[in-house]
């Protein structure tokens, strides 16, 4: 997905806990060494994570991403997570002035690196032109 965003002329900064992870999704000098610095002025920041747990992680934990993460800014979420969290999630954001996608995938690596994921989105008409530039990259949204 992230290979796709660049062959697209997106800028891309990139956040993984192992950073030799994050220089393999095509990032090079982009990778960042904290979460903080991956949302920091972004306009939309992704999130693919294994679990709840990694999403709360990632989102709300010390030094995380809501904190520095801009206000109007968009976070799509694609990771699958409960729909607690989701709504969670989307409380939190409104609060901070910042918006938020719910739009999980489905797919195996292939289809991603081909561009043939199916994405579920859920989002409140369309909030950002932003991401919305960005999914016809991944692959076929279904909405």
């Amino acid at each position: 997905m992230s290979r796709n965003l660049i062959k697209a002329g997106h800028d891309l900064v990139v956040y993984n806990r192992t950073r030799s992870l994050a220089r393999k999704c095509g990032a090079s000098d982009e990778s960042r060494r904290y979460r903080s610095e991956a949302a920091a002025g972004v306009e939309v920041l992704i999130t693919m994570l294994a679990d709840d747990r990694a999403v709360q992680d990632v989102i709300f934990e010390p030094g995380a991403a809501i904190e520095s993460l801009p206000e109007g800014a968009v976070h799509i979420s694609m990771s699958t997570i409960s729909v607690d969290l989701s709504r969670g999630l989307a409380k939190s954001h409104a609060n901070k002035h910042q918006n938020y996608i719910a739009a999980p995938v489905f797919g195996r690596p292939d289809a991603a690196a081909a561009g043939k994921l199916f994405i579920v989105s859920a989002d409140q008409v369309n909030q950002s032109r932003n991401a919305a530039a960005c999914s016809p990259r991944w692959g076929k949204e279904l909405s």
